[in-house]
């Protein structure tokens, strides 16, 4: 089902992510070459994960394809609308929680921002200014979007933070670039394998 989505998505944006991917390597590979600046394959690949969830983000939330139109303003109202368990609930509830997460994530590991009200707001207008957008291209404005979506923001900022107090506990080796490179190599051939059928989650 994972994988189904993911192919789903990427059938339409994989013109768009390829270019982009392109020049920003072309342009990165360069940039550290004429600077002197050493290659951390980790952050490079953090790098080219936050424009590849950008530019899958913009083709989700400006796809056509599920236009439905019209407003809500009433909080709550749709999310509840579904039972729970239901097709629909994972779709349109958990659906846009776990959307936002990775933006959560990526928001906190960049702007290094500690406090949880500072993602929250930052979710909140990324969110709100999506939302507005689609109200204008023929899709619906649903503020239980702009909260689900900020639920999901505020996971992601509490996973990272919950992840980077567990690594600065760890052994000084584990807190080597060389040893998360070697864990970003292994996530790589993972995920290809999975894509490729050969790994089965499930």
């Amino acid at each position: 089902m994972v994988k189904s989505a993911v192919f789903d998505l990427l059938e339409g944006a994989w013109p768009t992510l390829v270019i982009f991917l392109v020049i920003v390597i072309i342009l990165r590979i360069f940039y550290l070459n004429n600077n002197g600046k050493k290659l951390i394959l980790h952050q490079e690949l953090m790098m080219l994960c936050f424009i590849t969830y950008v530019l899958l983000l913009f083709e989700l939330v400006t796809s056509r394809d599920i236009s439905i139109g019209g407003t809500n303003l009433v909080p709550f109202r749709e999310m509840f609308r579904y039972p729970i368990g239901s097709t629909n609930f994972y779709r349109q509830v958990v659906g846009n929680v776990i959307l936002f997460m990775p933006f959560g994530y990526f928001a906190t590991y960049y702007t290094k921002i500690s406090k949880i009200r500072n993602v929250t707001l930052i979710t909140f207008l990324v969110s709100l200014t999506i939302e507005t957008v689609q109200r204008y291209i023929g899709r619906s404005f649903d503020i239980d979007d702009i909260i689900l979506n900020v639920i999901g923001g505020i996971a992601g900022f509490l996973i990272y933070v919950a992840l980077d107090a567990i690594r600065k506990k760890l052994p000084s080796f584990f807190q080597k670039d060389s040893f998360y490179n070697f864990l970003s190599i292994l996530m790589i051939v993972f995920v290809i394998l999975y894509l490729l059928g050969i790994i089965k989650l499930w």
